[in-house]
């Protein structure tokens, strides 16, 4: 894979997909922080309401959900972003079902962002004392699948344009949280704002443990390969290049990749 130093130029309107409250912090609120100080129009977009993320005695599931989504809401005002939209699956149950890409879609088409920001569904094992959680797999995967091709077709959900929402084609796909890399952004200027977001999900941290070392440790981490102070780092796939993106431009087709070769594993 080809890697690059080259910061993108940040867009004008990006969405971040993920499956809980936190997440967003954790992992990529340096860029939305960063972006949102740029101008870029922000839309939040949580699978759950992270409603099964507590271990107290006797609580509900709906108290925890009112809990964080409220956590989520002041997390995301310190980084810049007011749009806040949660799907209402449950913490733990998530599937890449149709209906899960169905809800991405539209929330795809009415925004209708440039970028969208989502998780790697393909990275099971982290390290050697982690399982990346099923609920992170399950919302990476209807993600993606909804970005392309499901969201720019439009004879896929036609139940969608009935309430109006017209096809739309996503320019870029930021993808976190993988194996490969290629894209690093630089967030010395964010990275206070990120641990102080990440800081309002203290339902999350009842002993009173602070995240900022772990969160800044994480940071330099991934600044180190390009040279950065503190970065976040992804896999940048670009689905429409900048000449498709300028109005009346041509641009010599290129034909598709050949299907791969049948192998032992592929045989019927």
């Amino acid at each position: 894979m080809t890697q690059t130093n080259t910061e993108p130029t940040p867009p004008e309107r990006a969405m971040i997909i993920a499956a809980h409250p936190d997440d967003i912090e954790f992992v990529v609120a340096g860029t939305a922080a960063k972006w949102a100080r740029a101008g870029t129009a922000i839309r939040y977009v949580l699978a759950t309401s992270g409603d099964a993320g507590s271990h107290v005695p006797g609580i509900t599931r709906e108290e925890v959900a009112r809990t964080r989504e409220e956590e989520q809401r002041a997390a995301a005002r310190i980084a810049g972003v007011e749009d806040v939209v949660f799907l209402g699956y449950h913490d733990g149950e998530v599937e890449p079902t149709l209906a899960l890409r169905r809800d991405l879609v539209r929330e795809i088409r009415r925004f209708k962002p440039d970028t969208v920001i989502c998780y790697d569904p393909t990275h099971l094992l982290v390290g050697d004392r982690y399982i990346n959680h099923p609920d992170h797999r399950a919302v990476g995967l209807a993600a993606l699948d909804a970005i392309a091709p499901a969201a720019a077709m439009p004879l896929v959900f036609p139940e969608l344009r009935e309430e109006g929402l017209e096809p739309h084609r996503v320019k870029e796909v930021f993808v976190t949280s993988g194996s490969e890399t290629n894209t690093w952004i630089d967030i010395s200027d964010t990275i206070d704002v990120k641990i102080e977001a990440l800081r309002q999900h203290a339902s999350q941290f009842p002993d009173g443990w602070d995240p900022g070392e772990m969160v800044r440790g994480w940071a330099i981490e991934n600044g180190e390969k390009a040279g950065i102070p503190y970065a976040e780092v992804y896999r940048r796939i670009v689905l429409v290049s900048k000449d498709e993106r300028v109005p009346g431009a041509t641009k010599a087709a290129t034909p598709p990749p050949p299907p791969p070769r049948p192998g032992p594993q592929m045989a019927r």
